[in-house]
């Protein structure tokens, strides 16, 4: 397996944690880290995220996971065994949004 895809998959199963173990920041009690894509050279990290909440809420969310990078990527340096932590781009999932047009879209016909 190439190395980035092993460092996405990692970082993706202790963001979730430090999200619900360390971070007591309300805004961010309904967030699922959903995929983590990291770029070959391992210095950039998009962090996918959903969540049930409203969209306005939505943007709440990502604006405070944005402010909260630099603590994260603290965390994340002393939790892992790992030379450098890439920088951290959170991004709302738009998967489900996307399935429910195409539903929509089916049903229709």
């Amino acid at each position: 397996m190439r190395r980035e895809l092993k460092v996405s998959s990692l970082l993706q199963e202790e963001i979730s944690w430090i999200l619900k173990m360390e971070i007591k920041d309300p805004v961010l009690n309904f967030i699922t880290i959903t995929g983590v894509v990291t770029t070959h050279d391992l210095k950039t990290s998009k962090v996918y995220f959903s969540s049930l909440s409203s969209s306005e809420d939505v943007l709440e969310e990502e604006k405070a996971l944005n402010k909260a990078k630099g603590y994260i990527r603290k965390l994340l340096y002393k939790r892992l065994n790992l030379k450098f932590i890439s920088d951290l781009v959170f991004l709302r999932d738009l998967t489900y949004q996307y399935v429910k047009h195409i539903d929509d879209l089916i049903a229709k016909i």
